[in-house]
């Protein structure tokens, strides 16, 4: 199949803009599924809550939403996208799953950053892997990609490709991803976007160098630091199915699960009995 990523940069609180960005860079274009980076129709920075709830939508009736879901159709491409979402009384940095059978997926960022803790609440349900004809994908956002949890539950539900959409200020995450790849036996999508923002006293610059590794860690794609910019490749996603390292390893049989329980703890402990 053919995966993409776009990379481009949103414009802060304009969200019909964004969508015609959008639209215009991957509509008509070959590729079975796309990755969009993180918030990408609203931008990253709030001057309050109350602005973020304002360009807030619901999933999955909110415009953006039924706009991607147009285009997945209409290209018969699987879009994966970064909003803000609204539900109820709650704000989710979220990302939705769009499929040309008609599907709306969702998934809600675990791992907030920073700034987000003020405006966002964190994600309240576990990874889950969404079966997309051609491959089983599953969802993480930004700095989910910090923890190595995230990824390591996607594989063991089965997914194949893990779609990254991302804001990326921090210089780690492009040199990581490989390991990410490897340690899990998947293929990976980050989709960054590029340019800066500023809100009050807050400046934000952020990294581009979107890329696509392959579950031995090789990039098959990448892009620059600051150019819009999109890149599909061919990847068979059957390929990370194999967990089998050796002739007497398998990545997930070997695993001692019986001894990891400090994982499930709270890490507060300093080490110390």
């Amino acid at each position: 199949m053919k995966v993409g990523f776009l990379q481009f940069c949103p414009q802060r609180g304009q969200v019909k803009e964004n969508l015609r960005t959008i639209i215009g860079l991957i509509d008509g274009q070959e590729c079975d599924l796309w990755v969009l980076p993180e918030l990408c129709n609203t931008g990253y920075l709030f001057s309050d809550p109350d602005e973020a709830w304002d360009l807030a939508e619901e999933i999955p009736s909110g415009s953006t939403t039924e706009k991607l879901a147009e285009i997945s159709v209409r290209n018969r491409s699987a879009i994966v996208a970064g909003i803000a979402e609204r539900d109820e009384d709650q704000l989710y940095n979220s990302s939705i799953l769009v499929t040309p059978k008609g599907d709306i997926f969702r998934y809600r960022k675990l791992h907030l950053f920073g700034y987000e803790k003020e405006v966002f609440s964190p994600g309240d349900r576990e990874p889950e892997v969404f079966n997309i004809g051609r491959a089983m994908v599953g969802m993480m956002i930004c700095f989910d990609w910090y923890f190595p949890e995230t990824a390591r539950i996607l594989m063991l539900k089965g997914a194949q490709i893990i779609c990254h959409p991302s804001n990326l200020v921090l210089p780690y995450c492009q040199k990581s991803m490989p390991t990410r790849c490897i340690e899990n036996r998947v293929f990976a999508i980050t989709a960054n976007r590029i340019g800066s923002e500023v809100v009050g006293n807050r400046e934000l610059v952020f990294t581009g160098g979107s890329l696509i590794v392959d579950p031995l860690g090789e990039v098959l794609a990448k892009a620059s630091e600051d150019s819009e910019e999109f890149k599909i490749v061919d990847i068979v996603p059957k390929i990370s199915s194999d967990k089998k390292l050796t002739r007497m390893n398998e990545l997930r049989s070997d695993r001692r699960v019986e001894l990891y329980g400090e994982l499930l703890r709270n890490g507060d402990s300093d080490g110390s009995e």
